[in-house]
């Protein structure tokens, strides 16, 4: 089993035709997903060759949708074009939209994010790795190589942390690994993806990895602690980040005490979830747990 993305999904890529696109779907092509279409109007009708597999290039994801039966979209247009890139894909009914793009205004995120909502289209990021379900299908541009499938399952803001848990528990393997983007506005949050791994029965262990800024891992602990039976162990990124100072992604924004790494490893903990001090030591605790 797995989250969101599965050995069925059927992938279209938005910006297929552009540099990363191209670089990416050829990733995600030798991880085995199903990537059935690229999208560019432009292009629309042509056929771009991957190794020995022929991607078409559709002129709208409605076509692409029409033509393969494709339920995903990862897009990676630039910031300018992405929200409406991401209304074209919630307009054609797409069900889950993955925003690799990062530099999206905030209000574009906002009015994408809303949109694609309200028109039962859910999106993953912006300004974020995407997701795996290792051994199944890799839609966006995580590493497929790392990690094998497995028992846990991981909801990260940071994309680079994201590679090393699943780096560091690579004999134990992963369900899915969900990077939801560190951005003011995203589309899937920790509460989503709690939601789904504990109704995963696969997935036997939960690794949650949050940053300074924000209230999302607040939110989160309390959400572990009314609604998750499975064991859950987290980790801050930001405990040695100079008080005052942006770090990193754009929401990683501190004002006064709250947001801070160590406001959220007390709200995790008093939730009952095991929080570790480093990467390293968050697997160990993953490893034991297990």
């Amino acid at each position: 089993m797995a989250i969101y993305l599965t050995k069925e999904s059927k992938v279209l890529v938005q910006g297929m035709t552009g540099g990363e696109g191209m670089k990416h779907t050829r990733r995600m092509l030798a991880a085995g997903t199903e990537v059935v279409g690229g999208v560019n109007p432009r292009k629309a009708g042509r056929t771009v060759h991957f190794d020995e597999r022929a991607v078409p290039v559709f002129g709208s994801v409605t076509d692409g949708i029409r033509a393969t039966g494709a339920d995903v979209t990862v897009v990676f247009v630039p910031p300018a074009f992405a929200r409406a890139a991401v209304m074209e894909a919630a307009d054609a009914g797409i069900g889950l939209a993955v925003v690799i793009t990062e530099g999206i205004p905030v209000h574009d995120s906002v009015a994408f994010t809303a949109y694609a909502k309200r028109r039962g289209t859910r999106v993953v990021g912006p300004n974020c790795p995407g997701l795996i379900s290792p051994g199944q299908a890799n839609a966006g541009i995580i590493p497929a190589d790392i990690t094998k499938p497995g028992r846990i399952g991981l909801v990260s803001k940071s994309g680079t942390l994201t590679y090393q848990l699943m780096y560091e528990l690579r004999d134990t393997g992963f369900s899915t690994c969900v990077g939801i983007g560190g951005d003011p506005v995203v589309g899937t949050s920790h509460i989503d993806c709690l939601a789904a791994f504990e109704d995963d029965p696969d997935t036997e262990l939960i690794v949650l990895i949050g940053e300074i800024g924000g209230d999302a891992e607040e939110r989160a602990a309390a959400y572990v602690r009314e609604h998750v039976t499975k064991p859950v162990v987290g980790y801050i990124a930001g405990f040695t980040a100079p008080e005052g100072r942006t770090m990193g992604h754009a929401g990683a924004i501190v004002s006064g005490s709250s947001g801070t790494a160590h406001a959220k490893k007390e709200a995790l903990e008093a939730a009952g979830v095991r929080v570790g001090d480093t990467p390293t030591e968050t697997a160990r605790l993953v490893s034991a747990l297990l």
